[in-house]
């Protein structure tokens, strides 16, 4: 396999590549993230890019550098 692209690759490659990424994951299994293999479904498709798909949910979360600073007193008292 020459690499991870919708264009190196066949859908069976793909579903190998998701499958082989997120190990063991069921519906069971403690720890895990409802939803996750259903995630990669486009990429495995060939309608999205890994890439993509990751930005898509890392967009989703706010990093705590990113958060604006709080004061521990209220404004109007400080």
């Amino acid at each position: 396999m020459a690499g991870y692209l919708i264009a190196e690759t066949t859908r069976e490659e793909r579903e190998k590549i998701v499958a082989e990424s997120l190990g063991n994951i069921e519906a069971n299994c403690d720890g895990c993230m409802a939803g996750l293999a259903e995630m990669y479904q486009e990429y495995i498709d060939g309608k999205k890019e890994l890439r993509q798909i990751n930005m898509e949910f890392n967009a989703r979360y706010v990093k705590s550098e990113d958060m604006p600073v709080r004061s521990r007193c209220p404004e109007s008292f400080c």
